[in-house]
């Protein structure tokens, strides 16, 4: 589902994310006033002081002006986060699970840029969104980067923010939304695909709730639409699930590289299948992965 500058991530239907593992250990995600670090990899027992006019000099264009005098900048290997008020650890912690992530999406889409922004509320990320709502969200995905959700985030497991950045950011590397050309159930299906690949989640954990549909004798007639995943729609988690498991589906019978030229492409071309075809054999693969 859209928001007027790029895509949402749900926490509905998530369960899995916020109890593997516990949420990482970094105190409080608010910080008070006081010098931050600003790199990940090079923190002296001490923390250097913060310069904002060397850390604006450093931004790219259009995050210079973002937080004037007030924005922490925390470099990883190859990631940006910048985060306003937010307590120094935290920023350290997603820039390291921000690297994991773009190596998670290089391995499958290609090279992306990673640069995450952490505001200090809620309705910080959703006006730096323009979205009307952020309840149940733990990210979105802008264009060029990410924004964080401060109280979704803080929910999640350390396991479940390191899927939540890689879908976010797979739909940065994506062009997820590509004018409506790509079906949502791909979008938001290979974002999962990518974010759940290496995650160590069992199938029937992350998929929880279709599982109990499926195990009471239902499956889904078809593939998700933009309905199912709209806010608020009653089996918003299933459809999730529905979308991931069809892009795993498809990477297992017909390897990861046919499902990355599933985006420039259709069903029938590129897999050799009708969409019906596909659908039939997606059903199939639901009963015996989740019963």
């Amino acid at each position: 589902m859209s928001v007027p500058k790029g895509r949402r991530t749900v926490l509905a239907g998530m369960l899995a994310l916020m109890s593997v593992g516990p949420s990482a250990g970094t105190g409080p995600l608010l910080a008070g006033a006081g010098p931050l670090p600003r790199t990940p990899r090079e923190l002296p027992d001490h923390p250097l002081p913060h310069d904002p006019r060397r850390d604006a000099g450093e931004l790219p264009a259009g995050l210079r002006d973002l937080w004037p005098g007030a924005a922490v900048v925390v470099r990883g290997e190859h990631s940006l986060v910048i985060g306003h008020h937010v307590a120094p650890a935290v920023l350290r912690d997603l820039a390291a699970g921000a690297d994991r992530a773009r190596r998670a999406v290089a391995a499958i889409w290609g090279p992306v840029r990673a640069v995450i922004l952490f505001p200090a509320t809620d309705a910080e990320a959703a006006a730096l969104a323009g979205a009307e709502s952020t309840r149940g969200l733990a990210a979105m995905a802008a264009a060029d980067r990410v924004i964080v959700l401060p109280s979704g985030y803080a929910r999640l497991s350390t396991t479940g923010r390191d899927v939540v950045i890689t879908h976010e950011l797979v739909h940065v590397a994506t062009g997820a939304t590509r004018g409506g050309r790509v079906p949502m159930w791909l979008s938001e299906g290979f974002a999962d695909y990518v974010g759940y690949r290496d995650a160590g989640i069992p199938v029937r954990t992350a998929a929880a709730e279709l599982v109990a549909e499926v195990r009471a004798g239902v499956l889904p007639a078809r593939l998700p639409g933009p309905a199912d995943f709209a806010p608020g729609a009653p089996r918003l988690a299933q459809a999730y699930e529905e979308a991931w498991l069809a892009c795993r589906f498809i990477a297992e019978r017909f390897g990861e590289k046919a499902l990355v030229r599933l985006y420039g492409g259709d069903v029938t071309g590129t897999l050799g299948l009708s969409p019906a075809q596909l659908t039939v054999a997606w059903r199939d693969y639901l009963g015996k992965e989740l019963a």
